[in-house]
């Protein structure tokens, strides 16, 4: 099992990770957070919206499943939003500059750190 400290550790360890954070998705409060290059408060805010919007959404078209992840694909960066499959009402929140990032690599490993999160 792992901390968040430890947890946003390893996912900062990509090659071309920026920032990461742990955060409730019901309050869209940070319990953790790592790194540079943007204001993750809000982006914590907005990200918890779009986890909200998305389960919303799953609902309303009567869809029995769950979220993975969320990709968002910006001109530089790649913005990666795993809702927690170890711990309900909390998701990773990943950004990697574009360039420097192998998504792939990314992706698993913000799967494989959450399977060992643990606070």
């Amino acid at each position: 099992m792992a901390s968040i400290k430890q947890t946003l550790e390893d996912i900062l360890s990509l090659d071309g990770a920026m920032c990461a954070a742990i955060v409730d998705s019901g309050s869209g409060m940070i319990l953790g957070s790592a790194g540079s290059g943007l204001d993750l408060e809000i982006a914590a805010a907005g990200n918890t919206e779009v986890v909200r919007t998305k389960l919303k959404t799953m609902r309303a078209l009567g869809l029995n499943d769950v979220i993975e992840d969320i990709l968002i694909t910006l001109g530089k960066q790649y913005h990666i939003v795993r809702p927690s499959i170890s711990k309900e009402g909390v998701f990773i929140y990943v950004v990697l500059d574009k360039l420097r990032a192998n998504l792939a690599l990314a992706r698993r490993k913000t799967q494989d750190v959450d399977k060992q999160l643990d606070f």
